[in-house]
């Protein structure tokens, strides 16, 4: 999705800064609220697509927030934080309408990694049944490859990872992201499955020249044409 906007709401600067930070560099629009009231606020003025919330809030708590967006007819996406191990917590939570539910304290990479799941389940994308990069031709429907006027035998699993990166054209997508849309590892995974699976892809994809799948060290992928 393109310019997603996402509400982070928790009276804890730093851990409100964290995770704002951490979504910002992964490209999303973020904005933060300190208290429930604020966040209602922010809902109507920012329209987010996702609202990361702390179920406690020194006014309203996060429950009370999500019920009162539903009693408005507003059906946002969203991912509860909280600091209570409770199971009851848990499923009031998901009975209100809430999306998933993290525990603090978490890590930022699972948190990103669960904010896009979220995002993912919740705005289904639709891709064309032909997608095309160059001169590297992918077909949906038919599940088949084509490089110029030959065809390459795709597992499925590489036909999967050849779709991320080419919906993900000229982007850079990093291991942790190919993991969680191709294999739906929403947080952990062996990141060398990535590279492997790579590995088999260029040796199909860019048999012929010039290569289309590339390494930006230190940052991920990309499916682009060789910069000159």
């Amino acid at each position: 999705m393109a310019d997603t906007r996402i509400l982070v709401v928790d009276d804890e600067a730093g851990i409100t800064d964290l995770v704002a930070t951490a979504l910002r560099y992964e490209g999303f629009t973020v904005e933060t609220a300190a208290t429930g009231r604020r966040a209602l606020d922010a809902v109507q003025s920012f329209g987010p697509h996702l609202i990361v919330l702390d179920v406690m809030l020194p006014d309203l708590d996060g429950f009370e927030v999500v019920r009162t967006l539903a009693d408005s007819g507003t059906r946002t996406p969203v991912l509860f934080l909280t600091a209570r191990d409770d199971p009851e917590d848990r499923v009031r939570g998901l009975t209100l309408g809430g999306d998933d539910y993290l525990g603090k304290p978490f890590s930022v990479a699972e948190l990103v990694a669960r904010v896009r799941a979220v995002l993912r389940r919740s705005y289904p994308e639709e891709t064309p049944a032909t997608m095309s990069y160059e001169d590297l031709v992918l077909d949906t429907d038919t599940f088949e490859a084509r490089r110029g006027d030959e065809r390459i035998e795709l597992t499925p699993t590489e036909f999967r990872l050849l779709h991320y990166l080419m919906m993900n054209a000229e982007r850079v997508v990093s291991k942790a992201q190919i993991l969680d849309h191709v294999w739906n590892y929403d947080f952990g995974g062996d990141a060398g499955i990535v590279e492997t699976y790579v590995s088999y892809l260029r040796k199909k994809v860019d048999r012929v020249d010039p290569p289309l799948i590339q390494t930006v060290r230190g940052f991920g992928y990309s499916l682009r044409a060789p910069r000159s």
